[in-house]
């Protein structure tokens, strides 16, 4: 069974940082993209930051130049570091992976999978 797993989440003071980890594990044969989202109270979750292959990085416009999404191919692990954090940052934070799950590129199938979450609290 294919799983994320993030780390990194806790609490800091307004203009701080984090690096939130997810590492993807199980029966992998590739992933295409991997993505942060949050969730704050009250709200819908949204997209923040998203990497594709080797290619495309998509960014929620409120956290552009603080935020850098990166990722270790060999390692199945995205990250995301979140500089000059604000109040407004804080929410649980998601990892999501769309890959492909199999031995073979022919058995293989294509999963959308979520991480259980991590929660980072901005205090001002």
């Amino acid at each position: 069974q294919v799983r994320l797993v993030e780390s990194g989440g806790g609490l800091v003071q307004a203009a701080g940082s984090l690096r939130l980890s997810c590492v993807a594990s199980g029966p992998i044969f590739s992933i295409n993209t991997m993505g942060w989202y949050r969730q704050a109270p009250g709200k819908q979750r949204e997209l923040v930051a998203k990497i594709t292959g080797g290619g495309p990085i998509n960014y929620l416009d409120s956290v552009k130049g603080r935020f850098i999404i990166s990722r270790d191919y060999a390692r199945n692990t995205a990250y995301l570091q979140m500089n000059n954090l604000k109040p407004e940052d804080t929410a649980v934070y998601y990892c999501n992976a769309e890959l492909r799950s199999g031995s073979t590129y022919s058995t293989s199938r294509v999963l959308e999978v979520w991480g259980q979450g991590t929660l980072v609290t901005v205090s001002s």
